[in-house]
């Protein structure tokens, strides 16, 4: 039989990373066995349901329950002063089928539970991600309510009829389902029906171990193959030094992949049973790489330079530079240098607009300059490069730079800060990079980040370059 598994997302809010790890998982796997698997939004109709507590209620491993709420709030109370752990004194179950029904003519409300004191030949409960489980029966509550007063079926009996009508061959859900799995096992074997090999996902925690919310963190500007990659590593697994040479080897939990790599080397078998932390310092790492791989290639770059054009409008909306040629040679001139695309605009605010000579920061700089040195720089310069408008490229440029600086008594340093200061107005930018120091504890250090002279002088091109120079002259 072809592998067939679901994805059965919370119908309400946005979709948790946790979620999307689940669905992730539900790929990869149909993937890799060469199934198929489909969305599924939980729907507890009534008219669907209701042959199945009829074969309950037949086989006697079902019964009506006409208990009112007051009722029952007061049974679980006696219950619990008396220490027992029952949540219900199964009253109801003690009725004669002719009372039920003559109670059900008479218009009476009732619920339908499982008789728990009838189980079924139980399975033994076993995940592929938790291996054998221990009994967990007791933790249920008693009998257990299948169908609801108003005639819907309770979450439990409709996911278990919904995967049987559908074929499910695996359901891969998150760790929280593994307390409602003794309750799936005996319906199935209740109702008589094969059942599906279940896989539980360890739950996702935020990098200072607290429960992650559907409204934190920031959504924009990350690559979806890295979200995907950090995703499909959080708790994939580290090998265990002592395991077999024929033990499934484990991706480090940085490993950069493509999706066809997770769907070749995803195994259940090594998925740990821990809860994960999601390390943000890994997608930003992921992410940095998964960015410069697009861009070895010219469609690659292309669909960066489409993805970037929103940022680039939202923060210089006045900027002649939004046309997706030139955003690509902005965003090769900062490989290595951006973390996601929507940093883009805070990396290279000179490729967008004009430097401001008057801001305090150009000034300060400006004043660390010899004026002597200044002029002679940018006058050698601008002879150079207006000979070299048709040859207009990086190597080039970076040539011309390596010459024209030897011809001085500059180190280099000195020389390429008085050019930067002419091009864009600004100091070599830092950089905060998180690092990890602890499982719970991130530290910031500051990095130098920005292009080269030269990469800054081949984005602008012959025009804008010259100009800018010319405009900073003393």
């Amino acid at each position: 039989m072809a592998t067939l598994l679901r994805f059965a997302p919370s119908p309400t809010g946005a979709l948790h990373l946790g979620g999307l790890r689940t669905a992730l998982y539900n790929y990869l796997y149909a993937r890799k066995t060469g199934g198929k698997w489909i969305l599924r939004i939980e729907d507890t109709d009534r008219a669907r349901q209701y042959d199945p507590c009829n074969k309950l209620l037949d086989s006697g491993h079902a019964y009506r329950c006409f208990c009112s709420p007051d009722k029952l709030a007061a049974t679980r109370e006696k219950l619990a002063r008396t220490g027992s752990n029952s949540t219900y004194d199964k009253s109801c179950l003690h009725l004669t089928e002719e009372e039920a029904a003559r109670k059900v003519r008479a218009g009476e409300k009732f619920i339908i539970r499982l008789n728990d004191g009838k189980p079924p030949d139980r399975p033994t409960g076993y995940d592929l991600v938790f291996k054998n489980l221990k009994d967990a029966h007791q933790s249920l509550p008693t009998d257990p309510v299948l169908l609801k007063s108003d005639s819907f079926p309770t979450y439990h009996l409709a996911s278990v009829v919904d995967d049987y009508e559908m074929g499910i061959t695996h359901v891969v859900r998150g760790e929280e389902w593994l307390p409602s799995l003794p309750l799936h096992l005996d319906l199935y074997a209740c109702l008589n029906l094969p059942m599906p090999q279940f896989a539980h996902l360890p739950i996702l925690l935020n990098a200072d171990g607290t429960k992650m919310s559907k409204r934190k963190g920031d959504k924009r500007g990350w690559e979806p193959s890295s979200v995907l990659n950090w995703l499909a590593l959080a708790g994939w697994g580290v090998q265990d030094a002592s395991a077999s040479a024929s033990h499934k080897q484990a991706p480090d939990s940085t490993t950069l992949m493509s999706m066809e790599e997770m769907i070749q080397n995803f195994d259940f078998s090594v998925l740990t049973h821990r809860r994960s932390v999601l390390d943000p310092v890994k997608l930003e790492y992921i992410n940095k790489h998964h960015l410069m791989r697009l861009m070895t290639t010219s469609d690659g770059l292309r669909t960066l330079a489409e993805r970037t054009q929103p940022y680039v409008k939202e923060a210089y909306p006045d900027s002649p530079h939004h046309d997706l040629a030139y955003l690509g040679k902005v965003i090769f001139a900062l490989q290595g240098r951006t973390t996601k695309l929507s940093d883009i605009p805070a990396l290279g605010p000179f490729f967008f607009v004009e430097p401001d000579y008057t801001s305090a920061e150009a000034q300060k700089m400006r004043q660390s300059l010899p004026n002597d040195n200044y002029a002679t720089v940018v006058e050698s310069l601008l002879g150079r490069l207006r000979d070299l408008q048709t040859a207009w490229e990086t190597a080039t440029l970076s040539e011309v730079l390596h010459d024209e600086n030897a011809k001085t008594s500059l180190k280099q340093k000195e020389y390429m800060t008085i050019l930067r200061h002419c091009l864009t107005g600004m100091k070599v930018r830092t950089n905060p990079v998180s690092v990890r120091v602890s499982a719970v504890k991130l530290i910031n250090v500051c990095t130098q980040t920005g292009p080269s002279v030269a990469d800054i002088l081949y984005v602008l091109g012959p025009e804008h370059s010259l100009a800018r120079l010319q405009a900073s002259r003393p």
